[in-house]
């Protein structure tokens, strides 16, 4: 699935968070989106699965207009973009199970017996086989991100956000995560878009950097590229000011 994002604009109220921000994303790509807190990487990511509306500009996904998009089109959207939250954000009440399996209890006509089919099959494919029957408050927090991704491989998605995924994380958690992102990357062929500010991050997995400041993409290239960039921003933003 392509993605072409147009004179791109966002505000809430007189400020101005997205400001005419261009860009293409092949099918495929593996793309991070850089930038201090606060610069609106996040807001961008809601805007590209229909949470939020541009103020002006447009998102198309395969030629779709995603903010023109009725209720029905959404949810038909979303079956093909999976989102995974900085926080997890997983069901307290609710297994392991019962977290993976509750968009396609909600949004199709599954069999109970496909159902645990394919959440079988997703959290083997991060490496939680046989959690089923735990609850978020016996993960850790780097298993609570891989049951988040799995609830986001549910629908098999063509693109998976990533928001933050390996912010708060230790160093070898961090490292397990990327790998798995990696792996679903080089696996599943999927559209890979990762916000983040660890540039470890952006290093492993991503194969093309934007900067995002002052509303619009300031720098794209390969993460080697952004690191020897000769804007000061961007040389600000890598070396944390110094």
């Amino acid at each position: 699935m392509t993605i072409k994002i147009k004179n791109l604009k966002k505000s809430f109220g007189k400020i101005k968070v997205l400001d005419g921000v261009n860009y293409d994303i092949a099918e495929g790509a593996s793309l991070a989106i850089i930038g201090p807190s606060g610069c609106g990487k996040s807001t961008l990511l809601k805007l590209l699965i229909g949470l939020d509306n541009p103020t002006a500009g447009s998102i198309c996904i395969d030629e779709m207009d995603v903010a023109a998009l009725s209720d029905d089109g959404l949810i038909l959207l979303r079956k093909k973009i999976g989102m995974v939250f900085q926080t997890s954000a997983l069901f307290d009440s609710l297994s392991v199970f019962e977290n993976v399996a509750f968009s396609l209890r909600e949004h199709s006509t599954l069999s109970e017996r496909e159902i645990r089919r394919i959440v079988k099959g997703k959290l083997e494919m991060v490496d939680l086989a046989g959690t089923e029957t735990l609850m978020p408050a016996e993960l850790s927090g780097g298993m609570q991100k891989r049951v988040s991704i799995a609830r986001a491989l549910a629908s098999d998605p063509k693109i998976i956000l990533y928001d933050e995924p390996t912010t708060g994380l230790d160093p070898i958690t961090s490292v397990t995560i990327e790998n798995l992102m990696l792996k679903l990357s080089r696996e599943l062929k999927v559209t890979s878009i990762i916000v983040t500010h660890v540039l470890q991050t952006v290093d492993r997995v991503a194969r093309q950097v934007v900067m995002l400041h002052k509303g619009q993409f300031i720098e794209t290239g390969s993460p080697e590229q952004t690191r020897k960039s000769q804007n000061e921003v961007v040389r600000q933003f890598i070396t944390g000011g110094s």
